[in-house]
């Protein structure tokens, strides 16, 4: 057995969609990706940085560190360029007040949303990726997704976590995001599919595990 088959990697969240994110990330890999109840650890983080790039990497510094252990840390947000100034990709979670549920925030994007039509609809979604270790960083990505757009009304049923995701409308497709099958996130060249090229990469290519 190789140092990385019993080495744990931190997923940096408490977001069970996101954990599970994060494994489809990993798959393939000779890690043992591991979730912060298993080793008790927790970590505050400010996430105010200038760009999710910085917020991914906060998070992995300080989860990488509280852990002892590696960490892979994310930050993403919807980008709706006809929003301009009324909206910031970074605050997508929080654009809404601290102390409403994601059904609100739905209701609040879509009214903030009703003005638009055709192209003045459309919306992309930035992802940041940080890896770090012992609290230092390793590497760190952000790209920017395919280009989809916002739908006209909430869609039924439960909210999941990825709230933004079921108003994220893919015409082409006739799907949310939140519906797309693996084979249309490759034909979409999703944001998420080519991080996980780069992490696979990184650990594959790069990454040299450490000897203390």
């Amino acid at each position: 057995m190789s140092t990385l088959d019993v080495m744990p990697i931190l997923l940096a969240t408490g977001n069970s969609d996101k954990q599970q994110a994060f494994r489809a990330l990993l798959s393939g890999l000779p890690l043992n990706p591991t979730k912060p109840s298993e080793l008790g650890v927790s970590a505050s983080t400010q996430e105010n940085g200038p760009t999710h790039e910085a917020i991914a990497i906060e998070k992995a510094v300080a989860w990488s560190e509280a852990g002892a252990t590696l960490a892979i840390a994310s930050d993403g947000g919807l980008v709706v360029p006809s929003l301009g100034a009324r909206w910031q990709s970074r605050h997508t979670r929080r654009f809404a007040g601290p102390d409403v549920n994601d059904s609100q925030r739905i209701d609040a994007l879509l009214e903030l949303m009703e003005p638009f039509n055709g192209a003045d609809r459309n919306a992309s979604w930035a992802e940041a990726i940080a890896i770090a270790y012992k609290g230092r960083l390793l590497v760190s990505w952000e790209l920017l997704g395919a280009t989809g757009e916002i739908a006209r009304s909430k869609p039924p049923g439960p909210i999941p976590e990825f709230w933004a995701f079921t108003i994220w409308n893919f015409p082409q497709l006739g799907k949310t995001y939140s519906q797309l099958t693996p084979e249309d996130l490759i034909s979409l060249n999703d944001h998420w599919t080519r991080l996980g090229q780069l992490v696979r990469r990184f650990f594959q290519s790069v990454f040299v595990p450490p000897l203390d």
